[in-house]
This record gives structure tokens, C-alpha cells and sequence, in this order.
């Protein structure tokens, strides 16, 4: 089994529901970091073996119906035409699995270098008007579906529905959430004040309704002025016992990229590194237990890697809702550390310490990549170590990655 290296990692900002990245086309949207990921390397896309590319809804795509989103966007990078590649669909996990297969081909000696990431454009995301193409629409009026209003499955909960309930039965309380939320913001606007988030993300210039050109270089998710007041007065949603839009994400634009290969394609194409990736594993509970499906993911790439929690120097479990990270660290806890309360508040300082979806945003099917690239420079700035991170989605389905620097 071969090494596999990152090689460079970038990503736009995060824009908010309706935001600044609300105009971009999906595919120039991709595009975007997969030509920074080249250009920091100094090399076209010809060293690329395959692209591997997290899509969710493809409704957002100028062709509805069967695009090739992964081909579209890495033609729209300007990669050769006989780059093959990969569109998968898990929900929030996409992106990390995207990495992953690629993670898996150059192990077994298929490939030497590929691309792994993806993106999502929630702002374009189009009504749908059923049944109307065979029952027709002879008079009266004609309703159109939000796919947005209660995100989710129509044949299960709503995810913040479910989330909330299992947050409970772990004995997490609104109050914990929120105060986590409130942690998030915070944590991220510290990194993002210590410039910590330059590494991975590339300025845009955008211009406006006026004519006007503004850079962009902050995700739009994050909010300075959140308080525990003000989240304390948000009503929860969806019938959650829990969960509120304080303590959850937003519906988020971006896009991720991540430049991969194995030791013989980095020396050979002359790059020096960035980390080393040590595991990958992908997991899936029953579809209500969410919050669950991280801790489950890092108990198995720590037994696919040899490595224990106290190995990690920094974590992150994705905040689909502010209640997976206190979910899943909990389990941690019962199950590597008695449920000690000391380890566990440990184990909890070393999570999401530059925040996480709450306070960056959470363009679902590009977070995966984001992770990981924020892992990476997170571990060269400290100089090096060990670091995790998992994400959930699609009805309880994880990933989880262990990287080195």
C-alpha cells in the first residue's frame, strides 16, 4: 500500500444563503479552487490522474438532468479533456469521500495524482413544480415546492429534528448547544483575525449591483455580534426539542479542492508536501442517529491507523448542528476514557478550536475537503503533529481522516 501526500489545498470563501457567491455559475464556482490548487504548485492540469468531485443537488447546474458535474467543473478549470473523473453523492460527507476514493486508488498503485473536493451552491437552488408534465395543470392555481423548507428526506425527520432528540438522549441540553455555537463564532473570529485562514482561501473579487468591486476574504457565515442572549431567544425548528438556526449551520456557497498524489508522483513533479494522510474510513448508522455517526468513523480510523485521541493535536467533527460535536465527543469519552470529565473537556478544547460549520459555513457537499485543508495548515502552523477530522451526513452516514504534518 502506497503513501498518499497532500500536495496544496485551497477553497473560496463561504458564502451565505443569497450572499456574494449567489451569481456564480456552479461549474466556474468548482473551477476556482481547482485551478489555485495547480497554480500553487506551478504545474497544469496534465499531472491531474482523476478528479474525484462532491455534488449534491444538481438542479443547481445549468443541465438539470444527468449533468457530468465533475467533468464540467474540471473542464471549466481548463484540465485536459482526457482527465477522467468521478461525481458522487453522499450529502455533507461528498466531499472527504471524494478525497478518499482517490486516497483508496493510489494505495492499491492505480493512479499517482488526483483531485479531491467539491462544491455547493445553495442561493441557486431552484423551486420544483411536481406532477406537472403528464397530470397536467387545467386550471387554478399551481404550487411550487421549496426543496429547502425542511432540509432533509421526504421518507424520514428532518436531520434537526432527529439531531435534537439524540442530543437528548445523550444528556446534551439546548443551553450546551448554544453555548458551543457561541464557541464557534468566537473561535473563528479569533483564526480568522490571526490570519489563519489565508492559507486555504482564495480572495475573490466581486462585483456588485452598483458597478462596485469588493474582495471577498472572509466566510459570510460568521457573525461577531452572537450572544448567548440572542441565541437563547431563537425558536427551535422544524419540531426539534433542540435545535435552532443559531446552533446549526447556514445554507452555504463554496467550493474545495485538495491536490493529492503518492510519494514517487510528488518527487517526480518536484513538490515538497504539505501532510501525509494516514487513514480514511467511511461508516453509516441507523438514519435518526446522526450525531453519533463521527464518533463511530473515529473510532475506526483509529483502529485502521494505530493511533489513539490522545495522538491528535488538534480535531475537528464538523458542526452539522452544534450538537454532533457534543454528541460525538461524548461517546469518545464514555468509550476510550471512562467518561472522565477532565478527558473529556480535554478532548473537547482540542476540538474545532478555529470553530467549524457554525462560524465558517457548511456548502454541504464542499465541507469534506475544507476540513482537511484546515487540519493541514492548522498542524504546519504548530509545526507539525497529528490531527482528525470526521464529518456526518446523509442520514447518518460518516467519514472521518487522519492526517501529519
Amino acid at each position: 500500500m502506497k503513501e498518499v501526500f497532500i500536495l496544496s489545498a485551497a477553497r473560496t470563501p463561504f458564502g451565505r444563503f443569497g450572499g456574494s457567491l449567489k451569481g456564480f455559475d456552479y461549474f466556474e464556482l468548482g473551477a476556482m479552487p481547482i485551478r489555485e490548487v495547480l497554480a500553487r504548485i506551478g504545474h497544469d492540469g496534465k499531472v491531474v490522474d482523476e478528479v474525484f468531485w462532491g455534488v449534491g443537488d444538481t438542479s443547481v447546474c445549468k443541465d438539470v438532468y444527468t449533468p457530468v458535474a465533475a467533468r464540467q467543473t474540471l473542464l471549466a478549470a481548463g484540465l485536459p479533456a482526457g482527465t477522467p473523473s468521478i461525481s458522487l453523492d453522499k450529502a455533507c460527507v461528498s466531499a472527504m469521500s471524494a478525497v478518499q476514493l482517490g486516497w483508496r486508488a493510489m494505495r492499491c498503485g492505480d493512479i499517482e495524482v488526483a483531485i479531491g473536493g467539491g462544491a455547493t451552491s445553495f442561493s441557486r437552488e431552484p423551486f420544483v413544480l411536481r406532477k406537472g408534465r403528464f397530470e397536467g395543470f387545467r386550471m387554478g392555481n399551481v404550487e411550487l415546492e421549496d426543496p429547502l423548507y425542511r432540509l432533509g428526506y421526504k421518507d424520514f425527520n428532518p436531520v434537526a429534528t432527529d439531531s435534537g432528540v439524540v442530543a437528548l438522549k445523550h444528556g446534551i441540553s439546548r443551553e450546551e448547544q448554544d453555548e458551543w455555537a457561541l464557541r464557534s463564532h468566537r473561535n473563528y473570529g479569533r483564526a480568522w483575525a490571526e490570519g489563519k485562514f489565508k492559507e486555504e482561501m482564495i480572495p475573490l473579487q466581486i462585483t456588485q449591483q452598483d458597478g462596485k468591486t469588493k474582495v471577498l476574504d472572509v466566510d459570510e457565515q460568521y457573525r461577531p455580534d452572537v450572544t448567548l442572549d440572542r441565541l437563547a431567544k431563537l425558536p427551535c425548528i422544524y419540531g426539534s426539542p433542540t435545535v435552532t438556526a443559531g446552533n446549526s449551520p447556514g445554507l452555504n456557497d463554496g467550493a474545495t479542492a485538495i491536490l493529492f498524489s503518492t510519494k514517487k508522483a510528488a518527487d517526480r513533479i518536484g513538490v515538497i508536501p504539505l501532510a501525509a494522510v494516514l487513514g480514511m474510513v467511511s461508516v453509516a448508522k441507523e438514519p435518526n442517529l446522526l450525531p453519533e455517526a463521527p464518533a463511530l468513523a473515529i473510532e475506526r480510523v483509529l483502529d485502521q491507523t494505530g493511533l489513539t485521541l490522545d495522538d491528535m493535536n488538534v480535531i475537528e467533527i464538523n458542526e452539522a448542528f452544534a450538537a454532533v460535536p457534543l454528541v460525538s465527543t461524548k461517546m469518545l469519552a464514555e468509550r476510550y476514557y471512562g467518561g472522565d470529565g477532565n478527558k473529556l473537556r480535554s478532548l473537547r478544547e482540542r476540538t474545532n478550536t478555529n470553530g467549524s460549520a457554525i462560524s465558517i459555513g457548511h456548502p454541504n457537499t464542499a465541507s469534506g475537503a475544507r476540513i482537511i485543508m484546515t487540519l493541514c495548515y492548522e498542524l504546519r502552523r504548530r509545526g507539525g503533529g497529528i490531527a482528525l477530522g470526521a464529518i456526518c451526513g446523509g442520514l447518518a452516514q460518516a467519514d472521518a481522516c487522519i492526517i501529519k504534518v
